[in-house]
């Protein structure tokens, strides 16, 4: 089916977002007034544009406060319909959307408004141009798609039909199942956005906060179903009103666009990529660093190992029990300091992951190795994180990735770490929502509810990824503003029998942990039951404690930060899913404290 999108839903000039859509693989696109008002292009250049660049100009929008209005505005509207006909002729469109009207001049009287619509209709088929009517959610008198096809079908016009919005409808909770009554040939149009289920004022929530299908809390496969079950063959088209989406890089905002829609059609049927190759294990994180030295003092007192070294890149090996650590001094490390810059996921089947991922338009990135390397696939997450598809250490039918790096001797034993158990990343400030939708389709993973932590100077919001064993946990993160992008923390969890033992272990081998106010555990003790002696000790060693309602617990506690990477420690209990986020506020103002005392 082919796909469109508003130039609305994107940031840039006209020509910007033209050429963003049409490199993300797009069809079409609706062409926003504003866009092309505030453009030095006439329309006859866009016009051109667009067919230079394979795209359709699928709609025309918006024309408003048109219908039911007294004999002389109506008057006044046609006159001023002819000139956007015309300009619409120019630009090569011939489908204009008119929204149900807001003005307060609009009259409650259906048979009139739809009497005007079918005059309006008679003029735009004049000029070879149909009108999409659609209902605004907060319409004056006509607000549900139902109302607005009802007015349709009394016109009786063939140059008038509907347009179908999925958050005018969902927004107000109508039953999308009555779609199904509207004859698909005059569903002129089918407008889509996703929207996170917020309780406020539903003009503000369409204006600032929709986003794109999959995003949200809104079923717009369920409605998207009904709307092919009546019949409807044109484009489906993404209407996105966003904030973010209007300050980030219009390119990379068009491809998380087009993967929604990718998704979508394959939810509804409509199309086939690879099947999801979900990853089965954190294979390995790797740190880019310019200094080795202190990113191997805290994974030696970590209790780590450098167990191996690539046969040709300046990439080391750090072990414990199954928790595997990359470190890599290579060219790229000297620009951005020690960070987070590449995850290995296990996987039944990496070459089928990888083709899920190019087929859901992630970047493959090209790898440089020489003849005897494993052959690894590895794409781009949207922050730039690479991710690797790597073969069980027990494949025998694979070659594995351990097998490009060779031994060495210095091995000594840990204080029981069994593997990583969670990956932290902070998200760019506009790639939040990418993120989720892209670990959610991309790789299969599930994701957790959104939540918000309050952090010294603003909100985080944290929303986790993972598979159904939780033996692959992601937490997607992002800062309060977008400064933070400069100094996105990362860090990687590593889950122990004994976070008592570990926290000793690390501090005696000379690590430093991130202390915590004494406040902080003043407060636990009037929250929980401890058994003598235990709350003492977590004070000592800077032990943060939650518990759920089943009663299972969560242990855990931070080195400090080495450039943007810090480690945590954590003892999680049978059945404790989460991540001990009420203890978020306390670990952020810690480390802004440290970071304060040492600038």
């Amino acid at each position: 089916m082919r796909t469109s999108i508003a130039t609305v839903s994107l940031s840039g000039s006209l020509t910007e977002k033209l050429t963003a859509a049409a490199r993300a693989g797009f069809d079409g696109v609706e062409i926003f007034e504003n866009d092309l008002l505030a453009s030095p292009l006439t329309p006859e250049d866009i016009r051109a544009r667009c067919a230079d660049l394979g795209l359709s100009i699928d709609l025309y929008q918006p024309m408003r406060d048109i219908e039911a209005v007294p004999e002389e505005r109506l008057v006044s509207n046609l006159r001023r319909a002819r000139h956007k006909f015309e300009l619409m002729r120019r630009l090569g469109a011939d489908l204009v959307l008119v929204c149900s009207s807001v003005s307060p001049e609009a009259e409650d009287d259906d048979a009139l408004a739809a009497e005007q619509l079918a005059r309006l209709a008679d003029l735009a088929q004049d000029f070879g141009i149909r009108v999409a009517y659609e209902a605004l959610a907060w319409g004056r008198h006509v607000s549900t798609y139902d109302h607005a096809w009802n007015i349709v079908e009394t016109a009786g016009h063939p140059a008038l039909g509907t347009c179908l919005d999925s958050f005018h409808i969902l927004s107000r909770g109508s039953d999308p199942k009555g779609i199904a009554d509207i004859p698909g040939e005059k569903i002129f149009f089918l407008q889509l956005a996703d929207a996170p289920l917020l309780a406020m004022d539903v003009l503000q929530w369409s204006r600032h906060y929709r986003c794109f299908p999959g995003q949200g809390g809104f079923d717009v496969a369920g409605l998207v179903g009904q709307v092919i079950r009546a019949g409807y063959q044109g484009p489906l088209s993404l209407e996105v009103f966003n904030d973010v989406f209007r300050q980030a890089e219009a390119g990379p905002t068009a491809v998380d666009a087009r993967r929604s829609l990718l998704v979508l059609q394959e939810s509804v049927g409509l199309a086939r990529p690879p099947e999801p190759v979900v990853p089965t294990g954190i294979a390995f994180a790797e740190l880019l660093t310019p200094d080795v030295e202190p990113v191997s003092a805290v994974l030696g007192a970590l209790g780590f190992s450098r167990t191996a070294r690539h046969r040709s890149k300046p990439v080391d090996l750090w072990q414990q029990g199954e928790a595997r650590v990359l470190v890599n001094t290579g060219p790229a490390a000297r620009r951005n300091g020690t960070a987070l810059a590449a995850i290995g996921l296990r996987s039944p089947d990496p070459a089928g992951a990888a083709r899920r991922a190019e087929a859901l338009l992630a970047p493959v990135l090209p790898r440089r190795r020489a003849p005897e390397d494993a052959p690894l696939e590895a794409v781009a997450a949207p922050d730039g994180t690479e991710l690797f598809f790597c073969a069980a250490d027990d494949d025998l039918e694979l070659p594995s990735w351990t097998g490009d790096f060779e031994p060495l001797t210095d091995t000594s034993p840990g204080p029981g770490t069994l593997r990583i158990d969670h990956l932290a990343l902070t998200q760019p400030w506009h790639h939040f929502d990418e993120a989720a939708l892209f670990h959610r389709t991309v790789l299969g993973l599930d994701p957790q509810e959104s939540v918000d932590v309050a952090d010294p100077y603003g909100l985080f919001r944290s929303r986790a990824v993972t598979n159904a064993d939780g033996s692959v946990r992601i937490a997607l993160s992002v800062g309060p503003a977008p400064t933070d992008d400069e100094v996105r923390a990362q860090h990687i969890a590593f889950g122990t029998t004994d976070v008592i033992a570990a926290a000793r272990a690390f501090r005696e081998a000379g690590g430093r942990l991130l202390p915590v106010p004494a406040n902080y555990h003043d407060d636990l003790a009037a929250q929980f039951e401890f058994a003598d002696g235990e709350l003492e000790t977590y004070r000592e060693l800077g032990i943060l404690y939650d518990r759920d309602d089943t009663g299972a617990a969560f242990r855990h506690c931070y080195t400090e930060t080495v450039g943007r990477v810090f480690f945590e420690l954590v003892q999680r209990d049978d059945g404790y899913r989460g991540y001990g986020a009420r203890n978020a506020p306390v670990r952020l103002a810690a480390q802004h404290a440290v970071s304060r005392y040492r600038g």
